[in-house]
């Protein structure tokens, strides 16, 4: 925990506790051991606040392939570098909570449930004002998929009114969900 306080800001850090506890009251709910939940979630952004070419240079180190997109974005590398350094600095082995960590900027179609459930944490955390997140929020409270997959709308919905890219996998992810959570 200090070594995640001395590399995050005060806010950053304070963000990071809620979603770890919010992911860790998600998890028992669908089987999730809820300590690897507040491990993903306390750790998902590690790699948060890393400068642009920062990130461009640590997934050239720990050969993460990139597309145009991420290089257009390098702010969406900070899952999958977040993971690498939990992995490294951090000493994380669990696959579940290193994944978690990696697909909780983009989503990934297939992607398990403590992934699902660090990414809607980090969505819907009390520290999060946006417009619509309380709907989402009690959502969450019936249905933690079909509120990942609003969270998902959400976000594309979002990107496409600021003319912003979209990453292939947040659509996939979202095409995905929406066929798992069909009746």
């Amino acid at each position: 925990m200090e070594l995640l306080k001395k590399q995050l800001s005060p806010k950053r850090y304070q963000h990071s506790l809620r979603v770890a506890e919010l992911a860790s009251c998600y998890a028992p709910r669908i089987g999730v051991d809820p300590q690897k939940a507040y491990l993903a979630g306390l750790l998902h952004d590690c790699a948060h606040e890393l400068a642009p070419e920062v990130l461009l240079q640590k997934c050239l180190e720990f050969g993460i392939v990139i597309g145009n997109i991420e290089r257009k974005n390098p702010f969406l590398l900070h899952g999958p570098v977040g993971s690498q350094l939990a992995k490294r600095d951090y000493g994380i082995e669990d696959p579940a909570v290193l994944a978690a960590i990696a697909e909780h900027t983009t989503g990934k179609p297939g992607m398990g449930k403590l992934s699902r459930i660090v990414c809607l944490a980090d969505y819907v955390e009390p520290g999060r004002t946006f417009s619509g997140v309380e709907k989402i929020r009690a959502l969450a409270e019936e249905n933690l998929d079909l509120a990942l997959l609003r969270a998902l709308e959400n976000t594309i919905a979002y990107l496409l009114a600021e003319e912003r890219l979209i990453h292939p996998l947040t659509i996939l992810t979202r095409n995905w969900l929406l066929e798992e959570v069909r009746p």
